[in-house]
């Protein structure tokens, strides 16, 4: 039974899939007026990304972090963009009566091209970042993150896939946007480069009038155990009060489940200080996390909690200016293997070079 409602996910996927492709491609036909409009500008390459650099403590140990994330835009025409994000990350620690020393992992976070069908519907193929609930895709980069610690789920589903994605947003209604995202993801084990077999989809409802969306994912694995994830994510920016509100469940069937809330507020309306405290940002998470059915070794792995956990952080974001800010954050992890403080200072600065000159 399992195996045919498997194979029935399977093809479902794939019919749709299909019929996105269809449809892409056919609406993708430019029509006569478009083709008769006249290019003003053309856009040209652009090299961006973050530099950082973080000093994190935790259970009596220190690390010295420091990070680059650069990210190339390449434009062609106005219907393709090749672009590509590596990650260099250093996990330096000094061990008892002996200097740091440590080791830099580099990764291929995504080496995509896309394809503007329209203004609905765009067709990716390449590696891509997987279109699981929001932080992966939206709030991962030290640049944009409100607290540089990721939540205690975020490997749950999340990562690098290899394959097609077709992705865009539908205005429903006047008061509702639709965002969309059906992928499916090849077997990989090429370095820098691994995936796994799966496919899946989210899907957000976005509401204009209050800044709400409200999303759901689903994943599911076509390899070895054949695992399925599932999660929600919430977010909610209020026109009348510098607060975003974000929150995020997931669930899957062998790494466990758990939920993250973080509430971050520009203290932009403060009435004293406002040299100060208009630059300041305040941060707060609670997050929980349930282990599932791997072993130790394979959560570790994977970098999830190896038991039930619980944790609090507090953080602060000062902006020295638009590419710039200050970062410090200090939480609190509950579980049964142990409770100990974490603790995070930093600073964070984002880039970007025009590889070119507009024609």
């Amino acid at each position: 039974m399992c195996c045919q409602t498997n194979a029935d996910f399977l093809r479902s996927s794939l019919r749709a899939l299909i019929v996105c492709a269809v449809a892409a491609l056919s609406l993708a036909i430019p029509s006569p007026l478009a083709a008769q409009s006249t290019e003003s500008e053309r856009p040209v390459p652009l090299l961006t990304g973050s530099l950082g650099f973080f000093t994190n403590g935790w259970s009596g140990q220190k690390q010295l972090e420091p990070v680059a994330t650069p990210v190339l835009l390449v434009p062609l025409g106005e219907r393709w963009l090749i672009e590509s994000r590596g990650e260099f990350e250093g996990d330096f620690q000094r061990p008892p009566g002996g200097p740091f020393g440590g080791t830099v992992t580099k990764e291929v976070d995504y080496a995509q091209v896309d394809f503007i069908a329209n203004a609905n519907v765009t067709v990716t193929a390449g590696r891509f970042l997987t279109p699981f609930g929001m932080y992966n895709e939206r709030m991962y980069p030290i640049w944009i993150r409100d607290l540089q610690p990721t939540p205690l789920i975020f490997p749950i589903a999340t990562g690098s896939s290899d394959g097609v994605m077709l992705r865009g947003g539908i205005p429903a209604r006047n008061k509702v946007n639709v965002n969309y995202a059906v992928y499916f993801s090849t077997l990989s084990t090429i370095n820098k480069l691994d995936s796994d077999r799966s496919t899946g989809a989210r899907v957000g409802f976005f509401l204009p009038g209050p800044r709400v969306e409200i999303g759901a994912s689903f994943q599911q694995h076509l390899q070895e155990e054949r695992a399925r994830s599932a999660g929600v994510h919430f977010a909610w920016q209020p026109n009348r009060v510098s607060l975003n509100l974000r929150s995020e469940y997931a669930w899957s069937g062998s790494q466990g489940s758990g939920y993250w809330i973080e509430a971050a507020y520009r203290l932009s309306q403060a009435q004293r200080w406002q040299r100060v405290l208009r630059h300041t940002e305040v941060v707060g998470r609670g997050q929980q996390y349930l282990a599932g059915e791997l072993t130790a070794s394979d959560a570790a792995g994977y970098g999830l909690p190896t038991v039930n956990t619980r944790q609090a952080d507090l953080g602060f974001n000062y902006y020295f200016s638009d590419g710039l800010k200050a970062i410090g954050s200090y939480g609190r992890r509950f579980s049964a293997s142990g409770d100990f403080n974490l603790w995070t200072v930093g600073i964070a600065y984002r880039f970007a070079l025009p590889l070119g000159r507009a024609q």
